[in-house]
């Protein structure tokens, strides 16, 4: 009996250990030597029950800076980053803009060749901000323990859940509670972040000073193009356009404006005349549906025998294929500045996306070098950088019979913290999260008057992940940089 029970015993798998390793460096920022600890490792989350306790359930990675030499730690500003998919490590964000390292950036948006390197990276947050880059689970090193299931994890609420958990967990025993502290998500990552802001609120008392949203979507009615939904086709128009008028498929007319003129009148026409007309469906007169057609004629380059045949509503994974069509080319959906080439021209949905290849090879390198020469953490499991396992595998539950929608999550936030200031940026070009979406989701908060001031937008000439446009780059930490400063003042 006793060989048996010693024989069970083996069977337990091993209790999971936190996985950390701390190194010191320095960098140089807007002219300042900054000295920094980089924490990189893996802690465990564990989830409280009746009778077991406190059982291990998986593995969260992340990788914080926090500058040296800081007489007051609690004064000290505290900045949780995560990036999106669902299904994204927080690469991006970490080695694209607010990290003290980055990767090369390309002056004319085309795709590096390997080797790749990182570079210092003068635009870091830093110099204003401790900086903690979080992977949710099933990204990056970030994995369920052993006898328990990554998936379990990949859905709208547990992924609230266990990523609150973490930064529960970080600022207790890194004793920043008392910091001011930040949260700043990119796509789905901003989802997460207006989701985080009231669910910790509500959980732990933990209020933030600001939120910044890059290239956000809280309501995902506005960009769901299913039968019966027509927000998303005026939503998406203005991008659209945007992408016309870059590389040149409107009237010379339009495309002697500047982008931001040209915007403000493609605006006003996809929310009123185009609104009204994909509301009539089909009541709309012809004189006026002819009308309609001359106007997206003209605003998007497309055929107008194309738009008969699409009723008037423009789909974004068609739209990427068509708009270039005659020249044999497609545009990227993160960013509709890049252009590729599929091998099937006649095609409806494009082969891949230009804009992600050009960033995928150089990030995923640049991460993996990273990690193992500058921070000195080793892994054999792959590092997910963007997982295509979680984003088919996600549950939007809590959500039922409705679009998953954190912008109510945001208000109620902003309402129990007035003080709670968020920053939205946007790209024109970014087909992924339109800017006009991101609009009309914020200007139906019905946030009361004196909280409306809290929320302010920035807008760049690139796409969903701006700062790959060296240009855009340097405007976004200018912007990111006087949010945090402002915030605290």
């Amino acid at each position: 009996m006793a060989e048996e029970k010693n024989s069970s015993e083996e069977k337990k798998p091993p209790i999971p250990e936190d996985e950390i390793v701390v190194s010191e460096h320095t960098t140089i920022i807007d002219g300042q030597e900054i000295h920094y600890t980089a924490t990189a490792g893996r802690i465990v989350l564990k989830e409280e029950k009746e009778k077991e306790g406190h059982q291990p359930k998986a593995q969260i990675f992340f990788v914080a800076y926090t500058k040296n030499d800081v007489d007051h730690i609690g004064e000290r500003p505290l900045t949780f980053s995560f990036n999106g998919g669902p299904g994204s490590s927080s690469v991006w964000l970490h080695l694209g803009v607010l990290g003290p390292r980055r990767v090369p950036v390309s002056p004319d948006n085309t795709q590096i060749p390997p080797p790749y390197q990182v570079e210092p990276n003068e635009f870091s947050l830093l110099d204003v901000t401790d900086l903690v880059f979080i992977d949710p689970i099933g990204t990056g090193y970030s994995r369920a323990v052993e006898g328990e299931k990554d998936k379990e994890f990949w859905s709208f609420s547990k992924d609230i859940e266990s990523v609150g958990e973490f930064i529960r967990l970080y600022l207790s025993r890194n004793k920043r509670w008392a910091s001011p502290k930040f949260l700043i998500g990119e796509s789905y990552g901003t989802t997460r972040a207006a989701g985080l802001a009231s669910h910790l609120q509500d959980k732990h008392g933990i209020f933030f000073n600001g939120i910044m949203l890059v290239s956000a979507i809280l309501n995902f009615q506005t960009a769901r193009f299913e039968p019966g939904n027509d927000l998303p086709y005026p939503l998406f128009l203005p991008t659209y356009a945007a992408t016309a008028w870059y590389h040149g498929k409107v009237d010379d007319a339009y495309r002697q404006m500047p982008i931001d003129e040209f915007l403000r009148e493609v605006r006003e026409f996809a929310e009123t005349d185009y609104t009204l007309a994909l509301m009539k469906g089909d009541r709309l007169s012809a004189e006026k549906h002819a009308d309609i057609v001359q106007m997206l004629v003209a605003y998007t380059g497309l055929s107008a025998e194309y738009l008969e045949r699409t009723h008037l509503r423009i789909n974004i994974h068609r739209f990427v294929k068509e708009v270039l069509r005659d020249q044999g080319q497609t545009v990227g959906r993160f960013d509709s500045r890049l252009t590729g080439y599929d091998r099937d021209e006649v095609g409806e949905h494009v082969e891949h996306d230009p804009s992600y290849d050009v960033v995928q090879g150089v990030y995923s390198t640049c991460l993996n070098q990273y990690l193992r020469e500058e921070l000195n953490f080793e892994s054999d499991l792959p590092y997910n950088i963007l997982s295509f396992d979680v984003f088919p595998n996600w549950k939007y539950d809590k959500q039922e019979n409705q679009f998953v929608n954190t912008a109510e999550n945001l208000r109620a936030a902003m309402t129990r913290n007035p003080d709670l200031k968020v920053l939205v940026a946007n790209g024109y070009y970014d087909l992924a999260t339109p800017f006009f979406a991101t609009e009309y989701t914020l200007n139906h908060m019905w946030l009361k008057g004196h909280l409306r001031p809290n929320i302010s937008l920035t807008y760049y000439p690139a796409g969903h992940m701006m700062y790959i446009h060296h240009k855009s780059l340097e405007l976004l930490s200018h912007d990111l940089h006087e949010f945090i400063y402002e915030t605290i003042a």
